[in-house]
């Protein structure tokens, strides 16, 4: 992987060797936007622990999954240490609130980039694309035409809506609300499929392998960190994009979508 910045080297500091990687902190033009960070030691990261693969506990508690793999490589690359995060479990309504009451460094809970929150805050480039995809357990059916003429369950007032009526017009659409709700429909055969954000069905799957993600994806939906809008944020917005852009290239982000089940959809 290449080095965030070159050229510059600090005597009697270590360099982060891991994929070659220089902590930015150690370079004299973002010393000011890191000083509170540094004068602490670590970042403080929301995210979520119910949401496999993103982030989640193990049967040990442990929190665990890419976007827990993605803060730790951060705090690597920012502060030297993988182990300089704290995680701080976050509900999807609390995820824009914690950081307008400042209480973390930024976001990384399975966030989308949309206008309505690019209003709010700043998001980085996208660390992965998702995508509104398809879950069943019926073995006769493999893609999207398969469920011509029959019952699809989704969530109530879900973007699925539009993609399947665009998709798959001569499909049943279902409202349900919640998770547990489409799997019982499923279980009973009372619906055929379940139309959900393609990250959150790959960890069903994970966890039931009976369950099956097919290879249709309906959207294209970018992931990003999000951060507050301040007038010293602009720096912090560089500095994870330049970041987020070397773990990309190096293929890190590539092989960590991979090693949790995750492709991203074409952008």
């Amino acid at each position: 992987m290449r080095r965030l910045k070159t050229g510059l080297i600090i005597g009697g500091m270590a360099m982060v060797v891991t994929m070659g990687i220089t902590p930015l902190s150690l370079f004299p033009c973002y010393a000011t936007e890191w000083a509170e960070i540094e004068a602490r030691g670590k970042l403080i990261v929301a995210v979520k622990d119910n949401t496999r693969p993103l982030g989640f506990r193990d049967p040990d508690g442990v929190i665990r999954g890419l976007e827990i793999d993605l803060a730790r490589q951060l705090a690597l690359m920012l502060l030297g240490n993988r182990d300089a995060v704290e995680f701080v479990p976050v509900s999807n309504g609390d995820r824009l609130d914690i950081l307008h009451r400042g209480e973390v460094d930024f976001v990384i809970a399975g966030l989308t980039v949309t206008p309505m929150r690019s209003r709010l805050v700043y998001f980085t480039r996208p660390y992965h694309f998702d995508s509104t995809s398809l879950i069943t357990r019926q073995p006769s059916i493999t893609q999207l035409a398969d469920l011509r003429g029959q019952r699809v369950a989704l969530l109530q007032g879900s973007s699925a809506i539009a993609a399947l009526r665009h998709r798959a017009p001569d499909v049943t659409l279902v409202g349900v609300d919640s998770y547990q709700e489409a799997m019982t429909l499923l279980a009973t055969g009372e619906a055929a499929a379940f139309a959900g954000d393609r990250t959150i069905l790959t960890g069903w799957s994970q966890i039931y392998p009976e369950y099956r993600v097919l290879g249709d994806r309906l959207s294209s939906e970018p992931l990003g960190v999000a951060i507050a809008k301040t007038p010293h944020s602009g720096r912090l917005l560089i500095t994870l994009n330049q970041a987020l852009q070397a773990l990309e290239q190096s293929g890190w982000l590539a092989e960590r979508r991979a090693a949790w089940g995750l492709t991203p959809a074409a952008p």
